[in-house]
């Protein structure tokens, strides 16, 4: 029986850009979308997997985050401040002192994960993680199930190992921003602002492909919640998705 995991960071450090005017006076994670702020379905996720220590960043606006996070009667949530944005993989490992040294799932704050037919994305992703096999396990989605994405896909998924889209035109998986990740991964990184996709692309071999990953292929809805027309999309679909 594969052992829970008990620790997640969520990254919630961008700058919502695309987001705006609603984010003009208010981070990302704290924009509302079906009356409750985005962040929580992420948070509602880990607890009910019964992770017990959540990490999240915070940078644009940190105080709103702190304030809302004192204010929250549930969990233990602790923010891992940057004064200077860190972007995913900076981010990361700038909180790594927070994650400890076993592997943790990492979550993006801007999308809703919907909980498929057999059991919890999160409780099938800590089934298939198998720690002395694999540095890292990503959840994708089949890119025509991808509700408000409109980029050209991120993975192939070629016998269960990842191959990443290259040159190619379009890849036919997209990466859910779930994922679950081993602090080994981060030995040698640079220090400052880096993107995940230097991690990823540190463990690609010759083909592309990601030997020491896992996949995990998403068997529910996932809302990508990027700007306010995904955003309006998301609010039209929750109910029906993701009751």
């Amino acid at each position: 029986m594969p052992e829970p995991l008990h620790t997640a960071m969520v990254l919630a450090a961008g700058l919502g850009t695309r987001m705006r005017p609603l984010t003009d006076h208010v981070p990302k994670p704290l924009v509302e979308v079906g009356g409750r702020p985005l962040i929580e379905y992420t948070l509602a996720l880990l607890e009910q997997a019964g992770v017990g220590r959540i990490v999240v960043n915070a940078s644009y606006r940190a105080e709103q985050m702190r304030d809302y996070f004192a204010r929250r009667l549930t969990g233990e949530v602790m923010l891992s401040y940057e004064e200077e944005r860190l972007e995913t993989g900076g981010g990361i490992a700038h909180a790594l002192p927070l994650l400890g040294d076993v592997a943790f799932y990492a979550l993006n704050s801007d999308v809703i994960l919907c909980n498929g037919s057999t059991q919890p994305a999160l409780a099938r992703m800590a089934a298939a993680w198998e720690p002395q096999r694999m540095d890292g396990l990503l959840l994708v989605v089949p890119k025509e199930k991808a509700t408000g994405y409109e980029g050209a896909g991120d993975f192939f998924l070629e016998e269960g190992v990842l191959r990443r889209r290259g040159e190619a035109a379009s890849a036919p998986y997209v990466f859910t921003g779930t994922q679950i990740l081993h602090p080994r991964l981060f030995a040698g990184c640079p220090r400052g602002a880096f993107s995940l996709n230097l991690i990823y692309d540190g463990q690609r071999d010759a083909q592309g492909r990601l030997p020491n990953f896992g996949a995990l292929v998403h068997d529910g809805a996932w809302l990508h919640v990027g700007d306010p027309k995904g955003k309006e999309v998301a609010e039209g679909m929750l109910e029906r998705v993701c009751a």
